[in-house]
């Protein structure tokens, strides 16, 4: 898994300011993460998740498939404990040693995995 870090500049090229201060994009397999802080209009600050898997349409040609949510800073707290809880509870139950038998766990549950 690869990851980066990304910090923007606040004006654009056309002098606008931007509203991504901040990016984290993780690479797992055919899907990327990224992880997004954004400003709103009263410089308030919220993220972006979005899950992004590389397709191949029936034509050949390939499209990625993106998933968001948006999560605002009054629950990060209530999202922050329950990601660690459900996390928690798959590593004491089901986490394996190695990563690669995880992640492959993690594909076979998944119903939209390219296996």
């Amino acid at each position: 898994m690869e990851d980066y870090n990304r910090f923007e500049d606040s004006e654009s090229s056309s002098g606008r300011k931007r509203d991504e201060v901040f990016s984290k994009a993780i690479k797992a397999g055919k899907r990327t993460y990224f992880f997004d802080v954004k400003a709103t209009r009263k410089d308030d600050y919220y993220i972006t998740i979005t899950e992004s898997k590389k397709k191949t349409s029936p034509d050949g040609n390939f499209f990625y498939e993106k998933h968001k949510i948006f999560l605002y800073k009054e629950d990060f707290e209530k999202f922050t404990e329950g990601l660690s809880e459900v996390i928690d509870y798959i590593k004491s139950h089901k986490f394996d040693d190695t990563a690669a038998d995880s992640q492959q766990d993690m594909r076979l549950s998944d119903p939209d995995s390219d296996l």
